[in-house]
């Protein structure tokens, strides 16, 4: 295994939001339903995950419905920032890592397979 490290600083979505149309790492809670129970009930499991989301300042919704401030991912699920009255919101957002043995999140064309080569070799400080 490949000992490359990477260290994660969490923003909490109450004192900053990410960059319009910036992808990043979304912590989210809420509340699963209850079997049977309907949604938005206040039955059922809470849970706080991380999923892969994109920030936007404006996004419409399939039904057409316009949207402000919000994480979308990639079912086109759309959180708010964290209000305790919601039932599913983002708490706090991340950058997502960059390349194992990079500074940057996207390598194109030649560099491609000199990078992966490095990142492949690496091994961990001793």
């Amino acid at each position: 295994m490949t000992g490359l490290v990477t260290e994660v600083t969490w923003v909490d979505v109450r004192e900053e939001l990410p960059q319009d149309g910036l992808p990043v790492a979304a912590a989210i809670t809420g509340r699963y339903p209850a079997d049977g129970a309907e949604s938005g009930t206040a039955s059922g499991e809470e849970f706080w995950l991380v999923r892969p989301m994109y920030f936007t300042t404006r996004h419409f919704g399939e039904d057409g419905s316009e949207h402000r401030d919000c994480f979308v991912d990639s079912d086109g699920i759309i959180r708010r920032p964290y209000d305790p009255a919601d039932d599913d919101t983002v708490t706090h957002w991340a950058y997502l890592p960059t390349l194992p043995g990079k500074t940057t999140h996207l390598v194109l064309g030649e560099e491609v397979q000199p990078a992966l080569r490095n990142a492949w070799n690496a091994r961990p400080a001793t």
